[in-house]
């Protein structure tokens, strides 16, 4: 399972999904757009203007809801 999240360094939701994915044991890549311009294109080309954005083997969800991103990594 691939799992990817953009982030960036001011946003609560981000910091929720990361804690939420460390919990669970998860492993994830991040692309903070703060740090990283081609992060930021990339979530351009993607349709999004807004983070965070979390990808899971081709599955893409705007923001951060736990009961969501569970089903989208098959824990529920």
């Amino acid at each position: 399972m691939t799992v990817e999240i953009f982030t960036s360094a001011s946003c609560s939701a981000c910091k929720q999904a990361k804690e939420f994915l460390s919990r669970k044991g998860i492993p994830f890549a991040e692309r903070n757009i703060s740090d990283d311009s081609s992060a930021r294109e990339e979530l351009i080309k993607l349709g999004f203007n807004a983070v965070p954005v979390i990808r899971v083997d081709g599955q893409t969800m705007l923001g951060f809801s736990a009961p969501k991103l569970s089903r989208m990594l098959g824990l529920v």
